[in-house]
């Protein structure tokens, strides 16, 4: 039996979100009463129009059929991230904190995207609620807004099966518990679980409650908005291990987290993907930390400028294996926090970093790119097509954590695979046309594409920020963000007829 497509019920959704983000916004707004900074009225107005509006939003709807479903839902949750961030401008726009809309905008898709590419030129000159708004965008976009409201919505008389399954990121996506709120329970209480355990440990090593609280914000979702011009680098080691150990955690897929606190850590060992993801961490570590060793041990020389200060052999091979380490993990979890500024190192290395922000890290983290499961796919795949050819006759079933692949899901990740590389090359011609370097058009459209926030060139860490980006540039850079938040599918599904009709 067909049926229409249900409007009333999207629109009540949208505005139970939107009473969500209001919510959100108390937080900036009494921090800004608490430093007694001019823009407490801005927020004040800002979280006063988006409650207001999520009102509305729960009256219109408020006789809808209860259930949501399919293709509701891949409509809530493409609609949720554009209309989070048209509300989420106006504490920016309302405070003056950006030059113009389009700045603002910019810097709102790009903290609920968690990809942390800022226009924010002097980054310390923002106030106390701006710079808290920024991590907190990041932070309840990373797990998911869609995952967090799916624990509440069933306040409202929603159901939520159909808007996790459409918003979970990956191939596929596993239920911890019978009912889908209690499995949303789960990971949201684990992403609280690591963020404030990282806000002791940061404060604990020197940094302040704010900065602490900011941070890790910012590191739990992958997101890498920072309080400081330098980003990580000005901290002292302790905080930057730290604060790559989280994001290294923060990309492994929460389901065997939240598996590992309930005794049961041979779930996430056996996970196939978790070992290609720490493999390739460890791997990439080595390679880049050999690059930047070669130098020293050729000519007995200072290395580039992150090794200014070493002074011994032990310490040149610490600090090669920190600054590896972070760049590493910053860029496969798609953080995009700056330790140390790689656009000085050898160009080999640059060449490390751009392949890997096109792996990102594993299904069901907060991390974007590619996804190793994917990846893990993919290389299978065509390795059997190879065997194929050998043996024709022979049945050779792709298989990952010991199950066999359907083809279905294959067709996905190849769909997945070509749509991905097709938007960064439309994304790379666009970027240039206005008058970009090649080498900046493509690394910042690898870096949109997979929520990095890092790229290569001009806006490398400590090159500068995007504020002298084209308007037009920075408007189709959110688009691309978008994309690659919502993993491509969920957002091309809107611009479908069938997705609108019976």
């Amino acid at each position: 039996m067909t049926r229409t497509f249900n409007r009333k019920i999207v629109v009540k959704t949208l505005g139970a979100l939107l009473c969500l983000e209001a919510l959100f916004m108390l937080a900036p707004m009494f921090t800004a009463l608490a430093y007694r900074e001019p823009d407490f009225e801005a927020w004040l107005v800002s979280t006063a129009i988006t409650l207001l509006a999520g009102l509305i939003g729960l009256l219109i709807g408020r006789r809808a059929e209860r259930k949501v479903a399919e293709r509701e839902g891949y409509a809530i949750v493409a609609l949720v991230w554009i209309v989070y961030s048209i509300f989420g401008v106006l504490p920016y726009w309302l405070s003056g904190a950006f030059s113009s809309f389009t700045d603002c905008w910019f810097e709102t898709m790009s903290g609920f995207t968690t990809t942390g590419a800022t226009i924010a030129s002097d980054v310390e000159s923002l106030t106390h609620g701006v710079l808290l708004w920024r991590s907190l965008s990041q932070w309840m976009g990373g797990m998911g807004i869609i995952v967090l409201s799916v624990a509440i919505l069933p306040m409202f008389g929603l159901g939520g099966m159909q808007l996790y399954a459409a918003e979970v990121p990956g191939v596929s996506y596993e239920k911890l518990s019978p009912r889908i709120a209690d499995t949303a329970k789960h990971m949201w209480g684990i992403y609280i679980l690591i963020t404030v355990t990282e806000v002791g440990l940061l404060y604990l090593f020197g940094m302040s409650g704010f900065d602490a609280v900011c941070h890790s914000l910012s590191t739990t979702s992958t997101g890498g908005f920072s309080t400081k011009n330098t980003s990580i680098a000005g901290f002292a080691p302790a905080i930057q291990y730290t604060i790559a150990v989280f994001m290294f955690l923060s990309g492994v897929n929460f389901t065997y987290l939240i598996y590992v606190l309930r005794g049961q850590p041979s779930r996430l060992l056996h996970d196939e993907e978790t070992r290609w993801y720490v493999r390739a961490v460890v791997l990439c570590t080595v390679l880049v930390m050999a690059g930047l060793l070669f130098p020293y041990f050729k000519h007995a020389a200072v290395m580039p400028d992150d090794f200014a200060q070493v002074s011994s052999v032990w310490g040149a091979i610490e600090c090669a294996f920190r600054k590896a380490f972070f760049v590493v993990v910053t860029a496969m979890t798609s953080c995009g926090f700056g330790a140390s500024d790689y656009s000085h190192w050898p160009h080999l290395l640059w060449v490390v970093v751009l392949f890997i922000m096109f792996m990102g890290a594993s299904s069901g983290s907060t991390a974007g790119g590619i996804k190793w499961v994917r990846l893990g796919i993919f290389a299978k795949s065509a390795l059997a097509e190879l065997q194929r050819r050998i043996h024709p006759n022979a049945i050779l079933p792709v298989r990952f954590n010991g199950r066999a692949v359907s083809e279905s899901t294959i067709s996905n990740v190849m769909a997945f695979l070509f749509f991905y590389f097709l938007i960064i090359v439309l994304a790379t011609v666009v970027f240039a046309a206005t008058g970009l370097d090649f080498d900046v058009s493509l690394g910042t459209a690898v870096s949109a594409m997979g929520n990095m926030g890092v790229t290569i060139g001009q806006f490398a860490p400590a090159e500068g920020t995007y504020a002298s980006f084209p308007a037009l540039a920075k408007w189709v850079a959110t688009f691309v963000m978008l994309i690659g938040r919502l993993e491509i599918f969920t957002v091309l599904l809107l611009f479908t007829k069938a997705l609108w009709k019976k």
